[in-house]
């Protein structure tokens, strides 16, 4: 279920401090219902599911995704020289002392994302390309008597390119991929419950 940005500005995370510069472009509830100490399991899950590059599930959604994979490697949109490092600085360079020497986060593979931290009830990553800047931030939130995992996605365009380039790929996001993923990851978590047990 799509939230309002208050749903991810209004709680004391940690990214607000780190990527305070950048714009929060969504925010899901995630329907992961689960215990105080069950974040680990969401953040290995999306980890393993994010590990083999970014697809979505379902044909619209990978048919998508086919799309913007083709166009970046025709236009130069993912080139290395266009990354965190390159482009732009990584958000890891602004991590506090504490983030720093705290767990990083699993590995993600083909993934572009990477990971900058990880909490008892927060984790970060980042990709970076010709277009944005994003972050894609999980939480684990009090939900009546269980809690449950938020997603937020926070962006920070790349000049004209990167504006018309969030306004064009909104509608699809919303029709084809968003959907999809709440679906994945819903049916993985019902799946993975016995393992959490």
């Amino acid at each position: 279920m799509r939230l309002p940005r208050t749903a991810h500005t209004d709680r004391p995370w940690r990214i607000h401090d780190i990527a305070d510069d950048f714009t929060v472009e969504d925010v899901w509830a995630l329907p992961t219902p689960g215990g105080p100490d069950d974040f680990a399991w969401l953040v290995r899950q999306f980890a393993d599911g994010v590990s083999g590059g970014v697809n979505g599930d379902g044909f619209v959604s990978r048919a998508l995704f086919t799309v913007r994979w083709r166009l970046g490697a025709l236009l130069g949109w993912d080139r290395p020289d266009t990354g965190t490092g390159a482009r732009v600085p990584s958000l890891y360079d602004r991590l506090p002392a504490d983030l720093l020497e705290g767990p990083r986060g699993p590995d993600l593979g083909k993934s572009p994302f990477r990971s900058l931290y990880q909490t008892e009830n927060e984790w970060a990553a980042e990709m970076c390309n010709a277009t944005v800047h994003a972050v894609m931030h999980l939480g684990w939130v009090p939900d009546g008597s269980s809690y449950r995992g938020q997603m937020a996605v926070l962006v920070k365009p790349n000049g004209l390119l990167g504006a018309i380039y969030m306004a064009g790929i909104k509608p699809f996001r919303y029709v084809g991929v968003y959907g999809a993923l709440m679906r994945s990851i819903g049916r993985q978590w019902q799946e993975n419950a016995i393992a959490r047990q």
